[in-house]
């Protein structure tokens, strides 16, 4: 282990993460412990998630992300933006990429402080009584709620995560509610985190594919979702229970660079 680790931090709608440049293999992936230090918002730097910049052949980088718990998650749609930011600041792109994360090959498009990162299809929609199950990345638990300003969301969403359904592999669990005539409200329970953050991208996409099931809407659609950390914009082509050319457009903005 290094004595001295250097780091930048970004934040995409709030959801905010440490980005560590490891195409030299320098840091120790492996060593939990240290992740859910620097992720720990008491002792270390403190984030919601830690991502390393990988080198690897026929694309522009790699992105690994780690939970704040020290373990390797899975994708992170705000995480991928805000990667996608640190890769444009280290001149490694300019307008647009091809990255590889976990889940496979993602696009993006850069529009000055906006991105648009291509998710993954989705093809199987599961249902647990009202709920929508959808996996976007990330397994997500969404449902509808009304006066969602008001609700506990840490209790709430801690009691689905840890149900006998959901506490082995653990889920992400949303809530939503309409806003307005077009727009939406999201609030996100986090596995990894296991709290509530202010934005999950993989959370906002699922969000907007429950809303255009729930509203049986088909065709090109772009679902405006608003987080407690800024405004999302999700758009895919659905034909029945099948979305392709899913878009996740925010912000991802760099806040410091540091040495620890």
């Amino acid at each position: 282990m290094e004595s001295k680790i250097k780091f930048s931090k970004y934040q995409g709608a709030g959801n905010d993460f440490i980005l560590i440049d490891n195409r030299n293999l320098g840091f120790d992936r492996k060593n939990e412990d240290l992740i859910k230090q620097l992720c720990d918002r008491r002792f270390g730097i403190g984030a919601d998630g830690l991502m390393l910049l990988q080198a690897i052949e026929n694309f522009d980088f790699e992105m690994v992300y780690f939970n704040a718990d020290g373990r390797e998650g899975t994708m992170c749609g705000n995480g991928g933006r805000c990667i996608v930011a640190y890769a444009r600041d280290l001149n490694l792109i300019h307008d647009k990429t091809v990255f590889l994360a976990v889940d496979g090959v993602h696009q993006a498009n850069l529009e000055g402080n906006l991105i648009d990162l291509q998710m993954i299809d989705v093809e199987k929609i599961d249902r647990d009584g009202e709920a929508y199950v959808i996996n976007t990345g990330s397994p997500h638990y969404i449902t509808f709620k009304n006066k969602l300003a008001d609700l506990d969301v840490f209790n709430d969403g801690y009691q689905i995560r840890n149900n006998q359904t959901y506490k082995k592999e653990g889920i992400n669990v949303n809530f939503i509610e309409k806003e307005g005539d077009t727009g939406y409200f999201l609030r996100t329970f986090e596995r990894g985190v296991e709290d509530e953050t202010f934005a999950c991208g993989t959370g906002a996409t699922a969000a907007a594919m429950t809303i255009a099931l729930a509203e049986n809407r088909n065709g090109k659609i772009t679902i405006p979702i608003r987080v407690l950390g800024g405004q999302l914009y999700i758009s895919f082509l659905k034909d029945g229970h099948s979305f392709t050319q899913v878009y996740l457009k925010g912000p991802a903005t760099f806040v410091y660079n540091g040495t620890i």
